[in-house]
């Protein structure tokens, strides 16, 4: 009896000295868990400030921003021109061989990849003498028809939510381009759009001249009608964004603190690239080889005739 009377104690003082080591130990794990957790934290706080942030953009309530597309291979597959000109050719506004030379610039502007200033101007010739006598409001009721048999299916997905995102911030969105400024402005209502500034065609009375006003809105053109808009509207071109896919296009996107070349041609995106702009490209390789191209008969040989001649002239050059 005297044994366990010397052991008992012992047992007992044993079992308290266990509780207080596991208190004191499960403290002590807690008081690490939270001190990890904390120095986890502090780590990733620190890793967040120390790495380059990109600015929310559009910025959203930014009234003195605005947002400029061109539309040709930017907004639109192809060029608008070419596939108006289809859709008067069908309504018997001109002969079959005028359709032929329109069928044959659009195969040039797709294959060459450029604008050719030649083949432009003869469009754009082309198009004020078949308009020549026509009224304004029945091209612009032709041009709705038009833009839903050739031109709906036509919009890059890609570009028309980069425009949306603009609308979504408050933001008001233009198109800017080298089509009669009637076109672009049918396009730019049913994309839900702002406005659009385009090439103005002379008119007297509601009725087609022939003449321009001007000149086509294209290249420093364009920067200067962007120039022109930001300071009616009251806009800071420095929070402004411009999307293009052509060179030819560099004066507008320079204007702007937002640059973004869009499908961009070969020249464009070298420069895009030299200065740092952002780049979205939302063509495939066989989409690239189809687009715009007018479904008329012989286009096919067009096509290839076209492919031909610029082959020809890149060896002559």
């Amino acid at each position: 009896m005297a044994a366990l009377g010397w052991l008992t104690p012992r047992r007992r003082s044993a079992t308290a000295r266990s509780v207080l080591a596991g208190e004191a130990s499960a403290e002590a794990a807690r008081k690490t868990s939270q001190e990890l957790e904390e120095l986890e934290s502090l780590a990733a706080r620190t890793a967040a400030d120390e790495e380059p942030k990109e600015p929310e953009f559009p910025v959203v309530g930014d009234d003195k921003a605005a947002a400029f597309f061109d539309l040709d291979n930017t907004v639109m597959q192809g060029a608008a021109i070419f596939h108006f000109g289809r859709g008067l050719y069908k309504r018997k506004f001109f002969e079959r061989q005028e359709l032929f030379r329109f069928a044959w610039q659009q195969a040039w502007f797709r294959l060459a990849g450029v604008e050719d200033p030649e083949h432009m101007q003869d469009a754009r010739d082309s198009a004020l003498s078949i308009v020549k006598g026509h009224r304004v409001a029945e091209l612009m009721s032709i041009g709705e028809e038009i833009y839903d048999e050739y031109m709906a299916e036509r919009i890059w997905p890609g570009t028309r939510a980069l425009a949306q995102a603009h609308l979504d911030a408050g933001q008001k969105v233009w198109l800017v381009t080298a089509a009669p400024v009637e076109i672009a402005t049918v396009i730019a209502r049913r994309l839900g759009l702002t406005g659009a500034l385009g090439t103005v065609a002379e008119s007297i009375g509601g009725i087609y001249t022939g003449r321009l006003v001007g000149e086509p809105l294209h290249g420093p053109a364009k920067a200067e009608a962007v120039r022109a808009l930001a300071a009616a509207e009251g806009l800071d071109l420095g929070r402004c964004a411009a999307y293009s896919d052509s060179h030819n296009d560099i004066p507008m996107l320079s204007l702007v603190g937002h640059p973004y070349a869009i499908n961009p041609d070969a020249k464009l995106r070298k420069h895009a690239r030299e200065r740092d702009w952002r780049l979205r490209d939302y063509r495939t390789g066989r989409k690239a080889a189809k687009v715009g191209i007018p479904a008329a008969a012989g286009v096919g040989a067009l096509a290839g005739g076209a492919a031909a001649a610029i082959a020809l002239h890149r060896r002559r050059h």
